[in-house]
């Protein structure tokens, strides 16, 4: 039985990479760095990133249900779904997520994303020392990613959080050098309760906005995820950069959620969303729906939610 024999076995999307990573692993490796790109922003300057770099940092449940997530055939067959949907730009994933896309086909003629730190591990210790433990600016530069994302939290109470905002400038800096773009995802934390818990109001949101905007030597090519909070016009205010909107957990009923996400992708300077959870695992299993709705709030917000 020859390669593409085993390859054909399965159609699944997970059996489909377990095949090609056992039998054709330089065809697999090839795959992401090879795949045909498209441009960043496209004419309307707008985009829709499907995120899944969650278990990445052991997140593993959503909307309330425990291990959810914890499938990897599960979760490729939701992501193969999002990517027929119109109107979604690209995936924000780890490595291995990203690989077996792209060794599927399903990144061709889209955008990639890559984590850059994963280390703070959800509800450990040592969550707020987020080590670099994804796409460093070479890794990216060899995937020939689109941009990577750093997740900053800042917690005025804990020592550590000088040395996160220090590594921050150093990949801000790598970045900026190999000309690839940085989401930067920042926020104000506390550890008070055992457990960092990000805050969550626009003085908030606002003041992380002007620390984060300020770090390293180059500020062009840094784009900002922010969440959807009160007031947030004054922090989108609060920044020229361009913001992309985070989803956050799936909500219990999504509707009002999407109509407040409506009102702040109509704010200046919010260029689109970065959506995981809310839109893969929502409570009615309908993904190509709630995938839909968000790209429509997107790319053809008259007449949506609003």
């Amino acid at each position: 039985m020859d390669q593409a024999q085993h390859t054909d076995l399965a159609t699944e999307p997970a059996m489909r990479v377990r095949e090609m990573r056992v039998f054709e692993p330089a065809r697999h490796a090839a795959a992401l760095p090879g795949r045909a790109r498209r441009p960043l922003w496209g004419d309307e300057g707008r985009m829709l990133i499907v995120a899944a770099d969650h278990t990445a940092r052991g997140v593993t449940g959503t909307g309330g249900r425990a291990g959810s997530m914890l499938s990897r055939d599960d979760l490729l067959e939701r992501l193969a779904r999002a990517l027929t949907v119109e109107g979604v730009d690209g995936v924000l994933a780890s490595a291995d997520i990203l690989e077996d896309l792209a060794a599927l086909g399903l990144l061709e003629g889209r955008l990639a994303m890559g984590p850059v730190n994963r280390g703070g591990l959800a509800g450990s210790t040592f969550e707020i020392d987020d080590r670099v433990t994804g796409y460093t600016a070479e890794a990216a530069a060899r995937a020939r990613l689109d941009a990577g994302k750093l997740l900053l939290r800042i917690d005025l109470g804990d020592d550590r959080t000088a040395g996160v905002i220090e590594r921050t400038r150093e990949q801000v800096d790598a970045y900026a050098a190999a000309g690839i773009p940085l989401i930067l995802e920042p926020f104000l934390s506390a550890s008070s309760t055992g457990r960092l818990v990000n805050t969550l109001d626009a003085d908030a949101c606002a003041t992380v906005v002007g620390i984060a905007s300020a770090i390293g030597g180059r500020s062009s090519g840094v784009w900002l995820k922010l969440p959807v909070v009160d007031d947030m016009h004054r922090v989108a205010e609060a920044t020229t950069m361009p913001i992309l909107l985070l989803g956050g957990d799936t909500p219990a009923d999504p509707e009002p959620v999407y109509r407040r996400w409506a009102h702040a992708l109509a704010l200046p300077g919010v260029r689109g969303m970065v959506v995981g959870r809310s839109v893969l695992y929502p409570d009615d299993g309908d993904v190509e729906r709630h995938v839909g709705t968000v790209a429509d709030l997107i790319h053809h917000p008259k007449g949506t939610l609003i």
